[in-house]
């Protein structure tokens, strides 16, 4: 059986963010129940309760350990961590902050690929990442893998380079896994775990179909949404994300993929469907999709 705790579900500066005003940041901070917090994105794994393998290190996770007993080092030893893998689906600092959280010198095994551990390469700071506890091992595209028991594929999805490493102009579309996705099962239905995607094409439709849940990529509701509350400059398509609605959407795309569970994650905090009384997110569970939440568990 898969196990899936779901850590974080906003995206990058969590909801609600350190310096937004805006309505949904307001509501959360007072304490609504219709607007509870998330963190920035990322779920754990396993298959025995005891090994858990995380993908996504974000900028919370010291918190997210903290908050989730599962992660929690258990008696006997006086330094100890069930997290013994970390998987990294790209290099935005969303997904690679938290890595310094884990400089503790407690052994793991940090997976990904070779255009994100390359960045991690690049930048010292995370030498604090010993390598004689720390081991990195490259993840090669459409190649299975097994993880503490866990049946994983890594595949590339369009997305884009970090925004760190953009330079000057719209560096487009990147597909060499600069943004993935993955598959994850063990012995019964298939998970997949997408949480930055650019467009739908073909071969990813293809992909999806027939998986017991699919979690992906809910940034933005409208493509235009930071533009025009005056959040940002950047379509979502700019940043590398499909809206949830509109031509070219999420649900438009899903709309013809046979997926048993469809769950949205890394919700930016602009998004109205973060609230569970809006009309967006009547809209979204009238086409069969969740929000997730900090927490939320999923077995498989």
């Amino acid at each position: 059986m898969l196990r899936v705790i779901v850590l974080g579900a906003g995206a990058g500066g969590g909801f609600p963010q350190w310096n937004s005003a805006g309505p949904g940041c307001l509501r959360s901070r007072a304490g609504d129940r219709a607007a509870p917090s998330r963190s920035q994105a990322s779920i754990a794994v396993s298959t025995d309760g005891e090994r858990w393998l995380v993908v996504n290190a974000s900028p919370d996770l010291r918190q997210q350990i903290s908050e989730t007993r599962a992660l929690h080092p258990r008696p006997g030893t006086l330094r100890n961590s069930p997290i013994q893998a970390v998987l990294l689906t790209g290099a935005e600092i969303d997904a690679i902050a938290g890595l310094l959280h884990l400089r503790e010198r407690q052994a793991f095994t940090l997976l990904g690929a070779p255009s994100t551990l390359a960045v991690l390469d690049a930048n010292p700071i995370f030498r604090a990442l010993s390598p004689d506890v720390v081991l990195r091992r490259a993840v090669a595209l459409d190649e299975p893998f097994e993880a503490l028991g866990i049946s994983v594929t890594a595949y590339a999805v369009p997305g884009k380079v970090p925004l760190f490493a953009e330079g000057a102009g719209d560096p487009g579309v990147a597909e060499g896994g600069e943004a993935m996705g993955v598959a994850l099962s063990a012995g019964g239905g298939t998970l997949h775990y997408v949480p930055g995607c650019a467009t739908m094409t073909d071969a990813l439709r293809a992909r999806l179909a027939g998986a017991a849940c699919v979690m992906f990529d809910g940034t933005l509701f409208t493509d235009d949404e930071m533009i025009r509350i005056g959040a940002g400059p950047k379509t979502g398509r700019r940043m590398g994300h499909m809206p949830m609605t509109g031509p070219g959407s999420t649900l438009e795309a899903f709309a013809s993929i046979s997926v048993a569970r469809r769950i949205f994650v890394h919700i930016n905090n602009t998004n109205p469907a973060l609230l569970s009384d809006s009309p967006e997110r009547a809209h979204l569970a009238a086409a069969g999709w969740e929000v997730a939440e900090d927490g939320m568990e999923i077995r498989l």
